[in-house]
């Protein structure tokens, strides 16, 4: 039997958590709930189950031999109500870099993808129906 989780969250491992985190909550809604200069640990407050945690790459809880920054390989989804208004909020307004653009998918999603720090990518997702061969 597995244990029982009380918790999943990604961990990005970067060369500077104070920037990465402003990023993630300025442009996505996180607040710190618990922040230190190598470490600073995220939630959004409308929905707190959803959580991110921004670490020091060369922290000494890292092991020896994976002390490094992402460098890309590394997508995160996050689903909306309307991707048209994030895609105008992100991009248009605030000026994130464009790696997708907008656009409807057969596969049922209507998305678009911006680059984060360390080579990280945000998919902004809203689900659509299917269509063509997914339909």
């Amino acid at each position: 039997m597995t244990a029982t989780l009380t918790g999943f969250y990604p961990v990005l491992a970067t060369g500077d958590v104070a920037a990465t985190a402003d990023f993630y909550m300025r442009h996505f809604g996180f607040e710190a709930v618990f922040t230190a200069d190598w470490y600073v640990s995220l939630r959004r407050p409308d929905a707190p189950q959803y959580e991110l945690a921004i670490l020091d790459a060369t922290h000494p809880t890292v092991p020896e031999g994976h002390r490094r920054t992402l460098s890309g390989g590394l997508l995160l989804n996050f689903e909306v109500e309307d991707a048209d208004a994030e895609h105008r909020r992100l991009v248009v307004d605030a000026g994130l870099t464009e790696l997708l653009p907008l656009r409807t998918e057969d596969f049922g999603q209507r998305h678009f993808i911006v680059a984060a720090p360390d080579g990280v990518m945000i998919d902004v997702i809203k689900v659509v129906p299917f269509a063509g061969e997914y339909a």
